[in-house]
């Protein structure tokens, strides 16, 4: 395992295509789900710690901007991952601006605040309620994660399972999440069909 993340830090491993989708079915799987935890978590602590909250808007617990940011640290910061001061410093700015333009357009576009930081504890560095110094440290730190831990792993676990196998895997993972995503965005709301938060309410979950 030594000689692997050796490898890894030194861009010594050369994926195939099927491994590449490997690894890109496990960055989606796990980081949507991070970010669902993460926000879990942390809004049972901003209600006052009196009840949990589901986050998200999904059947699955997993969040779709964490993916995004997700990616988007691992194409622009790989390169850098010798200097992990460099990475962090990357990441607050991608996830930083991710956050405040994603925030910004849905608010525009739909008027919906999908999250706000100005009713949130520890919003230091509140900017609009899109973005916050705590949201972008906590990235920025949670980078490390990804880029030292999650994402060798995906390589290592895309290098050793049978192509076969793998490719069933990350097509399976893909698929489902991908169509949880379409349903919910739009078929929901072509159709006039009850979403993820409007079933899971009927059952008294609690959305924040």
């Amino acid at each position: 395992m030594k000689k692997f993340f050796y490898d890894y830090m030194n861009d010594k491993i050369k994926l195939d295509k099927y491994q590449r989708l490997g690894v890109f079915s496990f960055i989606l799987l796990v980081s949507g789900l991070f970010g669902w935890i993460y926000e879990f978590i942390f809004y049972y602590f901003n209600s006052g710690m009196k009840s949990w909250y589901m986050r998200g808007g999904n059947f699955l617990p997993w969040i779709n901007i964490y993916a995004i940011g997700a990616f988007l640290i691992l194409i622009i910061c790989s390169k850098f991952k010798k200097k992990p001061w460099i990475v962090f410093i990357l990441s607050v700015i991608i996830t930083g601006l991710l956050e405040y333009f994603s925030g910004l357009v849905i608010f525009k576009l739909i008027g919906a605040r999908y999250w706000d930081y100005n009713t949130e504890i520890l919003n230091f560095g509140n900017i609009g309620g899109f973005v916050c110094l705590r949201s972008v440290l906590f990235f920025g730190l949670s980078s490390f994660i990804l880029m030292y831990v999650f994402n060798p792993i995906g390589i290592y676990l895309s290098c050793k399972i049978n192509k076969k196998t793998l490719i069933v895997i990350s097509i399976f993972i893909i698929s489902i999440i991908f169509f949880d995503q379409i349903y919910n965005l739009i078929i929901a709301k072509m159709f006039n069909l009850r979403n993820a938060i409007e079933i899971y309410k009927t059952y008294g979950i609690k959305y924040m």
